[in-house]
């Protein structure tokens, strides 16, 4: 398979986020892998989200107005969306135009056990 060509399954957003990634960093294959799962997961978002504008996020059950289902979960890969993309080290935001695009390594760093006492 061509690495910079978009895996098979993904969708819209996926492609996207694969193609402007690979074409502006070079990434290691554990990467790859945390990238591919951040595109299925960018491909989640955008179907999570259409349910939700043809539904709007309440419900009518026989509890009475409920939240539809799909809003917590939309939630849920957005937070991991997030993750991905901080384990990836993916510039977020405004940069110049000017700047080149740079990887951020190690954001959140390593978390050690604490409270323990030997």
């Amino acid at each position: 398979m061509d690495p910079q060509k978009p895996p098979a399954g993904l969708r819209a957003a996926g492609k996207r986020l694969w193609s402007s990634t690979i074409g502006e960093y070079e990434l290691a294959e554990h990467e790859r892998g945390l990238l591919l799962q951040a595109c299925r997961t960018a491909d989640a978002l955008d179907a999570l989200q259409k349910v939700l504008d043809r539904d709007g996020v309440l419900n009518e059950s026989s509890q009475g107005t409920r939240v539809h289902p799909a809003l917590p979960e939309l939630r849920q890969q957005r937070v991991t969306f997030a993750r991905l993309v901080a384990a990836l080290g993916l510039e977020t935001g405004l940069v110049e135009d000017d700047a080149p695009p740079k990887q951020q390594r190690g954001a959140r760093g390593v978390y050690g056990i604490t409270g323990v006492v030997s």
